[in-house]
């Protein structure tokens, strides 16, 4: 079986799909709750859904695993709770690292394109200690996935047990079906959708870096299918352990992307600028853009889904299904 923790939520039910649609059986690792976040899943035959305190018990019981996919974290990039984000985005994934080394399993960990901080250090996905070191995250999310990152540097370097095959990915602005749940840290794609869908302007952030004019912001955005084809490649490829960027490649505009989005609608763009919230000043991420050439020269060939396809098809194929937007 493969078991895809977080296999509920946005990444991790894309994989799920892609998984189910390979007959593969998967067994998911993530509470449902309140909501429709089971809608992600409810196309699929998975074949358990085990809560995240029961996983050490599903573990120890010894089933037989393909691959673990670790996709679930406490991602907000907002949240405060040191304790609770070290303990869920350090201390589990050390402890899968652990059992997926014992149990000679293949482990695919998300990391994220937060590591970076405000990109003054490159977006190089650079697994070295003296790399890692120079990283600046700007929030406590960022931090908990370098400092993962960091740890199995230091576990590469002093010889200590490692899974048969391994990768971390550093995601960086994904967007595309099944994210519906995730409220404010959704992708900017679905929250214009919904503004735009209520009769409202779309609104941006202005901004308040000399030099970077409003909406002149940019992000590296890729599309989720982007993101499983990395997945099932690595899985796929042993040889190619390490660390790697999932990106497009090349950084776009808020702009661009709602302009898109308004063109997907078949309506002109009527956009609006907001101040920056005070929570976010000084842990906004103003430019990214993945550095993909150590994915390609592992040999990973797929091109990236462009920026005005991918809106479009989330658009029309995805969000204007309103009685059924899951994939």
């Amino acid at each position: 079986m493969h078991i895809v923790t977080g296999g509920a939520g946005f990444i991790g039910s894309n994989l799920v799909a892609a998984l189910c649609a390979r007959g593969e059986e998967v067994v998911v690792v993530d509470r449902l709750r309140q909501g429709q976040k089971w809608r992600n899943l409810a196309k699929h035959p998975v074949a358990a859904i085990v809560p995240p305190e029961e996983l050490r018990a599903f573990l120890g019981r010894h089933p037989p695993v393909k691959a673990l996919f670790h996709m679930g974290a406490i991602s907000a990039t907002t949240e405060t709770d040191g304790d609770l984000v070290a303990a869920t985005n350090i201390a589990l994934p050390q402890y899968l690292w652990d059992w997926c080394a014992d149990a000679r399993v293949p482990f695919i960990y998300a990391s994220s394109a937060a590591t970076y901080g405000d990109g003054s250090q490159g977006f190089e996905d650079d697994l070295s200690p003296a790399a890692l070191a120079r990283l600046r995250p700007l929030n406590l999310y960022g931090w908990s996935k370098l400092a993962f990152d960091r740890r199995v540097a230091q576990m590469l370097a002093l010889g200590r047990p490692r899974p048969p095959s391994w990768a971390g990915l550093r995601f960086f602005n994904v967007y595309g079906p099944n994210e519906h749940h995730k409220g404010r840290m959704a992708s900017v794609v679905l929250h214009k959708f919904n503004q735009i869908m209520r009769g409202e302007d779309a609104t941006l952030f202005a901004s308040d870096r000399e030099g970077i004019a409003d909406g002149e912001q940019k992000r590296d955005f890729v599309h989720v299918e982007d993101c499983v084809a990395a997945m099932l490649w690595l899985e796929a490829n042993p040889a190619a352990s390490g660390l790697y960027n999932i990106g497009s490649g090349r950084a776009r505009s808020f702009l661009d992307l709602t302009r898109a989005i308004y063109a997907a609608l078949g309506r002109n763009a009527e956009i609006r600028f907001i101040p920056m919230p005070d929570d976010l000043k000084g842990k906004y991420q103003y430019f990214t853009e993945a550095r993909m050439e150590r994915l390609r020269g592992a040999g990973f060939t797929k091109p990236p889904v462009t920026l005005e396809d991918g809106v479009a098809r989330t658009v029309r194929d995805v969000l204007l299904r309103t009685e059924d937007p899951f994939a």
